[in-house]
């Protein structure tokens, strides 16, 4: 799932790229990748691109009258820059959206929304008042803007694991599995540590990391896609220390990377580094989380 520093980086690329021209065409392969139907998508045809921002995991479009685009690619959902003019036609492709300098003009750019996958999970909604956009915001707390006290404030507000906490969109902004765990490797703390039982130091050390690693991983892809635009955006790194890496060395400590499974997903931390050296058996994790981690996993995909 694209987050934070993906997200951002694909607004900075659309922002370059976009804003200022006119949407002349849309093109919808999927129907059920658009979610509202009043004001109709087409309405959006003709209309200038004010410009582009993320709203937690979401890309919001904002075009002339006004009217917004807000654009959810969820796990696997991606933006690609195709040849002017090009449909979607292909099978991963749910709509294709033609852009210009003027209205009635041929494209001129063309953006492609594709999904790997079958789940069609990535959405569009298309919308009118700022307030409507509003309420598509689950409220997280933008950790890069936030003092420590508010930080801590917002992760103890309810009691859950770490992992929980960090990609629960209605506590922190942006962040989902990956960047979680970069996170909680970079804090020394593990995953299912309650947040209600975090000491002062821990507490500085897990907002550190957090704003460290947002800045890093957002820096680094900006510096990846330059003036281009972002077409390989993954939740998996060569870079990453933990996440992905499953029984490879932890580049800290040497260890073994570990990880705890629900269903498909999964989250990998270093016991050394992280747990004291003890592993988190599967089995034993989901008698202590008490319906916890379910849960988490049940959010993280659709907020």
């Amino acid at each position: 799932m694209p987050e934070l520093p993906d997200v951002t980086i694909y607004c900075e690329a659309l922002q370059r790229h976009y804003a200022g021209t006119v949407l002349v065409r849309v093109d919808i392969r999927s129907p059920f990748v658009v979610r509202t139907f009043d004001p109709d998508i087409h309405e959006l045809t003709g209309r200038k691109i004010d410009g582009f921002r993320r709203m937690g995991k979401r890309i919001v479009w904002e075009f002339s009258g006004p009217l917004y685009l807000v654009m959810h690619l969820m796990v696997v959902g991606r933006l690609h820059e195709r040849p002017p003019g090009r449909r979607p036609t292909g099978k991963h492709d749910l709509a294709a959206f033609h852009f210009a300098a003027a209205a009635d003009t041929p494209p001129e750019r063309t953006l492609m929304l594709t999904e790997q996958g079958s789940k069609r999970q990535a959405s569009i909604a298309v919308l009118a008042t700022r307030d409507e956009v509003a309420a598509l915001d689950p409220g997280g707390l933008e950790v890069e803007q936030a003092t420590l006290d508010e930080f801590r404030e917002r992760l103890t507000s309810e009691n859950h694991t770490l992992k929980r906490a960090l990609t629960d969109p209605r506590l922190l902004s942006g962040i989902g599995n990956a960047y979680s765990d970069e996170i909680l490797h970079a804090a020394r703390l593990s995953p299912i540590k309650w947040t209600t039982k975090l000491t002062d130091e821990e507490f500085e050390r897990l907002y550190k990391a957090t704003r460290s690693q947002l800045t890093r991983w957002t820096e680094s892809l900006r510096e990846e896609v330059g003036d281009g635009f972002p077409e390989r955006v993954t939740a998996f790194r060569g870079e990453m220390a933990v996440h992905g890496r499953y029984g490879e060395s932890c580049p800290v400590c040497g260890g073994r990377v570990a990880r705890i499974r629900y269903a498909t997903r999964e989250t990998n931390y270093c016991p050394k580094c992280q747990t004291g050296g003890k592993l988190l058996a599967d089995r034993s994790l989901s008698r202590l989380l008490k319906g916890d981690w379910e849960k988490l996993m049940g959010e993280e995909e659709t907020s």
